[in-house]
């Protein structure tokens, strides 16, 4: 099975036309059930490829959270035929670049080489996803090595505060649990609890390769054929059921950090990628902080100088999502900044926003979506989590149609469901009482 479709990106920024950049994208399926797409950028030297895995820490239970990005972790630490220095030297020396993640919904390992060397990465990839050993010695290492790496996240409050939001948002349901899982957890991991999770998590039918740059869908197709062709599918050729989360009853949360500065998150639950509202809350998010211009960076930084950092944010999972604002601020200025915050979400929510004030968000939008597509990296990165997501390639033109399309009472509908104090919760760390 193929889907083609011809994409003419970035010719309505330029009249010149060595700017304007034609790219093919192409999907096939194979026997197995891997899905494989490629966009095919002729004029560029170098391949982006990743292979994508449906499954994440939303796929996980209390007893085992952390164990999918245990075994990200794991993938590396040597296969049946390269050890832990020949897979870190494999795409290094030349001159490549090979990492991984895992999210909530998926995982991916991925690298970028040059062009020349797609059939190295593809070969390198395809071995620590399919042909890892799990050494119980590397396991007992790694084990401390992650656990350094929640250590290393809890020092970061101004990242950590997000695993404890999600938590007070959605409470017992997987979409609450942290990526990187607990310290019990991450000491309790044996080998054969990787290879069980291994079993009846990950599958063809759950894997995508996707390729972005100076490489052709057949040479992608070849590879893949080659690499993961082989594997087989699963016994009920489905993906498991995720089960949406409850919507909780909000919840104000106070934690003592050791820390010089306050941290704020508030927030509700959103929307999904899914969601018709989608694009009216990308442009409300982008309205009120994201950027120099937005409203929370004018007011609270700019005018008040409460706060260093402050944004909203709008992130989106398949079936549900959150939205809210984050400050760091001085102790002092808790109570204060967080009414400044609802100060401008009761702005929009009672009195909208001009049509002029939306024009321009919705340039900032679009610009910076159109500047991400110099990166052959994020180009790749569109491909598989925009099949994750929806099955199908949405192409620029198509996204920047449906921005373009967000009007003054899209926007306004959008802040009157969400910017409601009743649903929201907060967070706040404070530094430790001396």
């Amino acid at each position: 099975m193929s889907v083609v479709g011809k994409l003419k990106l970035a010719g309505k920024l330029s009249s010149s036309p060595s700017r304007n950049l034609e790219a093919t994208y192409k999907k096939s399926i194979l026997q197995n059930g891997v899905r494989v797409i490629s966009e095919e950028i002729p004029i560029v030297r170098s391949v982006s490829v990743g292979v994508w895995v449906d499954v994440g820490s939303r796929d996980e239970n209390e007893l085992n959270n952390g164990i999918a990005h245990f075994i990200e972790h794991m993938a590396f630490k040597g296969t049946k035929k390269r050890s832990v220095r020949d897979i870190a030297q494999s795409l290094e020396s030349v001159g490549g670049y090979l990492n991984a993640f895992t999210g909530k919904e998926h995982t991916c390992f991925y690298a970028r080489v040059l062009d020349e060397f797609t059939p190295l990465a593809v070969d390198v990839l395809s071995d620590i996803v399919l042909n890892a050993k799990f050494p119980d010695k590397e396991i007992e290492k790694e084990k401390g090595v992650v656990i350094e790496e929640l250590k290393n996240a809890e020092d970061d409050p101004d990242d950590i505060i997000h695993d404890y939001f999600e938590k007070a948002i959605f409470g017992a349901h997987p979409m609450g649990f942290p990526v990187i899982g607990t310290e019990k957890n991450l000491r309790s991991f044996r080998r054969r609890d990787l290879l069980d999770y291994l079993a009846t998590k990950y599958s063809p039918e759950k894997t995508i390769i996707a390729a972005a740059g100076n490489i052709s869908h057949k040479g992608l197709l070849d590879l893949s054929k080659r690499y993961f062709g082989s594997t087989s599918p699963s016994r009920n050729g489905k993906k498991d059921e995720r089960t949406r989360p409850k919507v909780q009853k909000p919840e104000n949360k106070e934690y003592r950090k050791p820390i010089q500065q306050a941290h704020v998150c508030l927030g509700a639950v959103s929307y999904g990628m899914n969601h018709k509202q989608r694009y009216p809350l990308m442009v409300l998010n982008s309205l009120l902080g994201d950027g120099m211009s937005s409203r929370l960076f004018q007011n609270i930084r700019e005018k008040y100088g409460f706060a260093y950092n402050v944004y909203s944010f709008a992130n989106m999972s398949t079936d549900t999502g959150t939205f809210g604002a984050y400050i760091g601020t001085d102790t002092s200025h808790i109570a204060d900044s967080i009414d400044l915050i609802w100060k401008e979400f009761k702005k929009i929510h009672d009195r909208g926003i001009s049509k002029s004030e939306l024009e321009r968000t919705k340039a900032q939008l679009k610009g910076g979506m159109m500047l991400g597509l110099e990166s052959i990296p994020n180009r790749m990165m569109r491909l598989g989590s925009s099949e994750l997501y929806f099955g199908e390639f949405n192409s620029m033109d198509s996204i920047i149609h449906h921005v373009e399309a967000v009007t003054v009472d899209d926007v306004h509908a959008v802040a009157d469901d969400l910017l409601t104090p009743e649903k929201y919760s907060t967070v706040i760390f404070k530094p430790e009482e001396t």
